[in-house]
């Protein structure tokens, strides 16, 4: 059976998330759905990470196969017809091996946030910007966040709700920039924690106010409590960007790792 690697970019805001689940539509139905339409075929696609509500994509991952072959550009082009009028895109597809998996061959996400930091409201990019009215400290934002690259417990900083079987997670990078009137934060590791990024943002927001010092953020880390954690941010600053997939041999690695990502 063919197995084909699509990456798909789409706005999350009229979706209940990446999975499918009783009492909303999520991206994988309306996904699943124009593979059917096309194919006439009954497949199951899998992601790289499983997106909360109101998350958007700009590079998610996906896999699934089908029984007759198919050209990849044909397949591209069949899925976005069939998405219609949904705010979702097949971007590129491409027929990988057998052994490539979307969410455990993954050697690396990245994650941007942004914040609008202006008093007037968004208007282009509203639902897709956390939009504050007042200045934030970018600089003393970024110096907190060194705090928590590495390798940590991140129990403060996880979804009480998160199924991981380890807080225990590598942090490559979390940086924090001004962009005329948006904080950019940016993160990237092999895997996150439920809600990982949102609650790092939330704290590292708190810092950027002056309600916190950046020594702060180790003390919240170094608590172990997810009580220590400032406010979650809200969902539709937060994109997946990038997946990053190394060589075949990074697959049996990553196995290792229980594919937790952020919602």
């Amino acid at each position: 059976m063919p197995r084909y690697r699509i990456t798909i970019e789409y706005d999350g805001t009229p979706f209940a998330g990446w999975q499918s689940q009783p009492g909303g539509i999520g991206v994988q139905d309306a996904v699943t759905a124009a593979i059917q339409r096309f194919s006439g075929e009954h497949i199951i696609v899998r992601a790289a990470g499983r997106t909360d509500a109101g998350v958007h994509a700009l590079g998610q991952v996906v896999h699934f196969e089908l029984q007759k072959t198919w050209d990849a550009f044909r397949v591209r082009e069949a899925i976005n017809h069939h998405l219609k009028p949904a705010p979702v895109a097949v971007l590129d597809c491409a027929e990988v091996d057998a052994t490539f998996d979307a969410r455990f061959s993954a050697t690396a996400r990245h994650y941007l946030y942004r914040i609008l930091t202006r008093r007037a409201p968004p208007v282009l990019d509203r639902d897709r910007v956390w939009a504050l009215r007042s200045w934030l400290d970018a600089d003393a934002m970024h110096d907190a966040a060194g705090y928590l690259v590495g390798h940590h417990d991140f129990t403060t900083f996880r979804a009480a709700s998160c199924q991981a079987k380890s807080p225990v997670r590598t942090l490559d990078r979390l940086d924090v920039s001004r962009v005329g009137e948006e904080i950019h934060i940016q993160a990237s590791a092999r895997s996150f924690l439920h809600n990982q990024v949102r609650s790092m943002v939330g704290s590292l927001k708190l810092v950027g106010e002056g309600k916190w010092q950046p020594h702060d953020v180790q003390r919240a880390l170094d608590a172990v409590d997810r009580a220590a954690c400032g406010p979650v941010a809200p969902a539709p600053g937060l994109y997946l960007v990038r997946v990053d997939y190394g060589a075949a041999d990074a697959c049996s690695d990553a196995r290792s790792d229980d594919g937790s990502t952020e919602e």
